[in-house]
């Protein structure tokens, strides 16, 4: 059974990654254990770069809070040019596996809710009167109508990431 640190404790992206890890390893061939790390970037990442590199460091931080894990994974999410998007980064003791989220770009209501430098969710709990709604469907379910969530697309993203895991090409 592969022993999997999410460096998180928000439900949709710990299902995500359960989804994930089910899909590609079997269902219940992998074991999750949720813990929350600092990112090391702003509450609100802005710009691709600032997000995977917040990514990078809760993946960092879970291998150092649970060094025995097989995998250690975070998904970070972020705007750039007016869009919201994640970063997945998965590690194993050996490699890495990166992937980019879909993109939702946000409307301008929302947009100068962050630029005045609120984070999207509470921006966006503040326009929906949903609490918490980064832990539920967030942006992605309000403004798709519920045709995607935060889950589903972070499991796209983490199905992504997981490619160098389970295809020898990449070894």
């Amino acid at each position: 059974m592969h022993h999997v640190v999410a460096a998180t404790t928000n439900p949709a992206k710990i299902r995500a990654i359960l989804h994930a890890f089910n899909e590609i390893f079997g269902e219940n061939a992998s074991r999750i254990d949720a813990i929350a790390v600092e990112s090391g970037v702003p509450e609100q990442p802005m710009g691709s770069k600032e997000t995977l590199e917040g990514a990078r460091n809760r993946v960092e931080n879970a291998r150092h809070a649970c060094p025995n894990a097989d995998f250690w994974v975070a998904i970070e999410a972020g705007i750039d040019e007016g869009s919201t998007f994640s970063w997945v980064v998965i590690e194993s003791r050996d490699q890495r596996g990166e992937a980019r989220s879909a993109t939702l770009p946000l409307p301008e209501v929302i947009l100068q809710k962050i630029r005045a430098g609120q984070a999207l969710g509470p921006a966006m709990s503040a326009y929906t009167g949903i609490d918490e709604i980064g832990r539920k469907d967030g942006a992605i379910g309000v403004f798709t109508a519920g045709k995607l969530t935060r889950a589903s697309v972070y499991h796209q993203a983490v199905i992504l990431a997981l490619s160098p895991f389970h295809n020898a090409v990449y070894r």
